[in-house]
């Protein structure tokens, strides 16, 4: 299933993309698209629903994060080698974990706001994996089974405060709107091989990022056994995985965001993202 939420920022109704692409309104089968939702039972109970007899919803309304009240936006850092190469850092021998704000997180084509001061702000396609289940100390073979599903994460970075700053990475990562997730969340059971995805990121419509998930360092299923080693993971908290080669940083001469660049990616069964970027405002 594609699981959306839709509407104005703070009043988004919980939906799904049918199987002829229409969005269907579920606000009369559920009350939002957050942690008590992800759960098989609910999950197993929409996917038996007649989709047919679900309000259609016309236009095309903004699409916000798919997923509400995110308990922990978890981060991995370096997770591909030719990413830590390009970033002139050592292959990690574990996972690099960090945390992203939960302020931060956005809709897929909401506007990304440079904050005040930023010199160095990057893009970074990424998938993002849904907790639908509690998960400490899980092992890999069963860490899957905790997964409600997947998403398009677009990790925006400010990398002068997240590398010339001191201190961890996490001041760079959580500015306002620097979260984009959607425009979907796609349910474990219709994205079976999270390793086998395509992404890309563009700037402008040039080319910048082009990878797979299969050269992951660290794969999806080792990834939620060892975040789970160090704390508990809740349903509706999110991880996102890590970015291929081509971000801003690694170019000869860098090349950064400024307002009226667009961005725009996407995630092999996982949707698009386009966003504009605009300057600081209050």
């Amino acid at each position: 299933m594609k699981l959306v939420r839709f509407g104005p920022q703070g009043s988004e109704r919980p939906g799904l993309i049918d199987t002829q692409g229409c969005l269907r309104d579920l606000g009369a089968v559920l009350p939002d698209i957050g942690p008590e939702q992800l759960g098989d039972a609910v999950l197993d109970s929409v996917r038996r629903l007649n989709w047919d007899r679900l309000p259609k919803v016309g236009g095309a309304p903004r699409l916000g994060c798919p997923v509400a009240r995110v308990g922990k936006f978890i981060a991995i850092g370096l997770n591909y080698a030719d990413h830590a190469q390009e970033a002139k850092l050592p292959v990690p021998t574990e996972p690099v974990v960090f945390m992203k704000a939960t302020s931060c997180l956005q809709g897929p084509s909401d506007p990304v706001m440079l904050p005040k001061g930023s010199l160095k702000t990057d893009w970074e396609v990424e998938l993002g994996v849904v907790i639908g289940a509690r998960a400490r100390h899980v092992a890999i073979k069963d860490a899957l089974h905790h997964v409600a599903g997947y998403c398009l994460v677009n990790d925006l970075s400010e990398r002068a405060f997240q590398l010339e700053r001191g201190g961890t990475w996490d001041k760079g990562k959580g500015c306002d709107t620097f979260g984009p997730v959607g425009p979907w969340l796609v349910t474990r059971d219709e994205l079976t091989h999270p390793q086998r995805l395509k992404l890309w990121l563009d700037v402008n419509g040039q080319p910048m990022q082009r990878g797979r998930t299969q050269t992951m360092i660290f794969s999806v299923a080792k990834l939620v056994s060892y975040v789970s080693q160090f704390m508990t993971l809740l349903p509706g908290d999110l991880i996102t995985t890590g970015t291929p080669p081509g971000v801003g940083m690694g170019r000869q001469p860098p090349v950064f965001l400024k307002p009226g660049d667009t961005l725009t990616l996407g995630i092999e069964g996982l949707g698009e993202q386009r966003q504009v970027i605009v300057p600081f405002k209050r």
